[in-house]
């Protein structure tokens, strides 16, 4: 940040008024100039010169609140709907603003607008919040105090003095809040895209166009000088309103790219670009239950499975714990299995080990862990191993011989009760009647 920038926020932050953008004066503002020239090869090279500016909302006539620099004043009126601090959110802290020159591109069209003549100039000042709460693209219209020459174009712009003041109208806004627009799979979002123009029944012509591996394609049209539309996905109602929202139908992985904007009303031409990322998120599952009760040696393949995701980067990782241990311990013997593409664009990969374990293992608890940008933190698949101890031949050999003793003395107990039976019956034979 330059020593004026700084200083400009810092004017800024003791108005108090960093929390509300509508009911500021000012904003700190970057002039981008363009200069053109021929190189050693006779080609045309552009070079950019960034110069602090401060953009200044008011009367025509005001005073500028900071003479030493550049300001742009624009003209606010009651009620008007131009007025780009209505459509900024957040605090003016957040905003990045830009102002440029507008080239009409030799098109002699008059600006339909109140009080436009042919001899005024054009400048785009770009407001962007840093979080990508919107962005916004207002068209100034500004009349030189000397009027420039048909014939001149951008090569001949005149230069803007270091302490001047120019008088600008803002005429019409685009503006997007979805810079940016995540989606899963079999939705159907909404790509934000809005206009407003200073004059009613503006020939105007909308378009929507999505642009993927440097190709373009044409989604949607329409022309308010022949009333007609090509395409779905936009409301002509709602056009007349100024809103361009783009309906998408449901969503695959070929709807992700970029999707154009785009506002003409002679001579003016705005547009916003608006990325749409598809993430799907992973289901993930354990071929094993909570619990894995096995006996000491035996082997058991464990497999996590992380099915249906998009796009194709994902982490996965087995890791060990302890009852009472603090970290848990990556295992290093994790297999994974090739990436899987399904027909519908998704993806699958599993990671397995082979478990084979000993009684000292019993209690573990193992997890998989599995990582992708769809999720904010990561899904976790646990069971807790539990092993039961083999049988050692000192411990054969007692049970053996506690089954041999046990049966005979089953049979020496048998053997007494039928010698006391026999012996009972002997004794009542031999009394006497």
């Amino acid at each position: 940040m330059t020593a004026l920038k700084y200083i400009l926020f810092i004017g800024l932050f003791s108005t108090g008024v960093l929390g509300s953008v509508a009911g500021i004066r000012w904003l700190p503002c970057q002039l981008v100039e363009e200069f053109f020239q021929l190189n050693t090869e006779g080609h045309l090279e552009t070079s950019f010169h960034p110069r602090d500016v401060v953009l200044q909302f008011g009367k025509p006539g005001d005073r500028p609140e900071f003479p030493e620099v550049v300001t742009f004043l624009v003209t606010v009126h009651a009620g008007s709907k131009t007025d780009m601090r209505h459509y900024a959110d957040g605090d003016p802290g957040d905003l990045h603003c830009e102002i440029r020159r507008y080239s009409t591109a030799g098109i002699q069209v008059l600006w339909r607008g109140p009080e436009a003549q042919e001899d005024d100039v054009w400048f785009t000042c770009a407001l962007q919040h840093s979080q990508g709460l919107f962005s916004m693209t207002t068209f100034l219209r500004h009349r030189p105090a000397t009027p420039p020459s048909p014939q001149d174009d951008i090569n001949k712009w005149s230069p803007i003095g270091e302490r001047e003041t120019l008088s600008t109208t803002a005429v019409m806004l685009v503006l997007t809040r979805s810079p940016a627009v995540t989606s899963a799979l079999m939705r159907d979002p909404t790509l934000h895209c809005q206009f407003v123009v200073d004059h009613k029944q503006p020939d105007l012509t909308v378009e929507w166009r999505l642009q993927k591996h440097g190709e373009r394609k044409k989604l949607y049209s329409f022309s308010s000088r022949t009333g007609t539309s090509e395409g779905r996905g936009v409301s002509v109602r709602a056009l007349s309103a100024g809103n361009a929202s783009l309906l998408l139908p449901p969503t695959t992985t070929a709807s992700e790219g970029t999707y154009i904007c785009s506002v003409y009303v002679p001579p003016l031409y705005g547009s916003h670009d608006i990325s749409l990322q598809i993430l799907e998120s992973p289901r993930v599952s354990l071929n094993v239950g909570p619990t894995l009760q096995l006996s000491e040696g035996e082997s058991q393949k464990v497999v996590c499975e992380a099915e249906g995701y998009y796009p194709l980067d994902v982490q996965m990782e087995w890791l060990r714990q302890q009852p009472g241990q603090r970290l848990p311990e990556v295992l290093k013997t994790v297999l994974f299995s090739s990436h899987r593409h399904h027909p519908g664009g998704t993806y699958s990969l599993s990671a397995f080990f082979f478990l084979q374990p000993t009684a000292r293992d019993s209690g573990y608890i193992y997890t998989c862990r599995t990582s992708h940008a769809s999720l904010h933190t990561p899904i976790r698949k646990s069971f807790t191993l539990l092993v039961a101890e083999s049988a050692s031949w000192t411990d054969i050999i007692w049970g053996v011989g506690m089954f041999v003793f046990i049966v005979i003395m089953i049979f020496f107990l048998l053997a007494m009760l039928l010698y006391l039976h026999r012996a009972i019956k002997e004794s009542k034979k031999a009394k006497p009647y």
